[in-house]
């Protein structure tokens, strides 16, 4: 069997767990939506009562919030074997995973994917279709894949950070606080412009870990805005890439760390 085929092989047996209890599925999935929607509700009073953020109107923002939402959601769900590879050093699972003949991110990535994260995706693409629909867009086909390409970006830069997250057990149990400032607090500062920020803030979620690229710096293009940081045009509509280029660099830290395991000796 191809990696291909026993990839999606091992996601059905993922999916057809969850759903042997139907109702928890439902109730969880509700509340990914109404926990996440509550952080736009608060993003509207905001506007409400202070009538705008510098030059940015609520409709950019909520497009910022959409595309990031979008793109967490997809890589928590399909990066969840990643997330919770910690409790597998702890239990001293990892091992027999490196005596079988796939490879271990293989089989780490294959083994578990969370549907419940549908809610949050969902509320995502509520939030950004409305901002795409009732903003001043003049919407083209290749705005239409540079939204794609930053999402499919962020998606990958995600990964690369729950990636990461897993590579950092194999020295410390004891990393998943550390890496949610990366990864939950990546995303809640990404729901508003990088530009309001200080400027070490900017360089860092642009230089460091890209998320600016994944989606500012395109929604930049798509509103056909005067970037205020000065990036040029054709930066804005491959910035996106970047996202993959960090995901193939956080692999290769994985490399490094699986090579250097020791094992529990037990």
């Amino acid at each position: 069997m191809t990696n291909f085929a026993l990839f999606f092989k091992y996601i059905g047996i993922s999916i057809r767990s969850q759903m042997q209890y139907k109702m928890s599925f439902i109730l969880q999935s509700i509340g990914h939506f109404f926990t996440t929607f509550i952080e736009m509700i608060c993003i509207i009073l905001l506007f409400q009562r202070f009538g705008g953020l510098l030059e940015w109107t609520l409709r950019e923002v909520a497009f910022l919030y959409g595309m990031i939402n979008i793109s967490f959601a997809i890589a928590e769900s399909i990066g969840r074997g990643f997330d919770l590879f910690f409790e597998q050093i702890k239990m001293g699972l990892f091992d027999r995973i490196l005596l079988r003949p796939r490879g271990a991110a293989f089989q780490i990535a294959a083994s578990e994917m969370q549907l419940t994260k549908i809610g949050r995706f969902l509320q995502g693409l509520f939030i950004l279709l409305w901002a795409a629909l009732t903003g001043e867009i003049g919407w083209t086909f290749p705005k239409v894949m540079l939204l794609l390409f930053g999402i499919s970006g962020g998606t990958a830069l995600f990964y690369g950070l729950f990636v990461i997250q897993a590579t950092l057990s194999f020295w410390s149990t004891e990393t998943l606080e550390l890496m949610n400032i990366a990864t939950y607090g990546g995303t809640e500062a990404s729901q508003y412009p990088i530009a309001i920020y200080k400027e070490w803030f900017q360089k860092f979620f642009t230089f460091i870990i890209p998320l600016a690229c994944v989606n500012f710096f395109p929604m930049i293009a798509i509103f056909e805005k005067k970037c205020p940081l000065g990036s040029p045009v054709w930066f804005q509509w491959i910035c996106p890439l970047f996202g993959f280029i960090f995901l193939f660099i956080c692999l290769q830290i994985w490399k490094f760390g699986v090579k250097h395991y020791q094992s529990t000796g037990s």
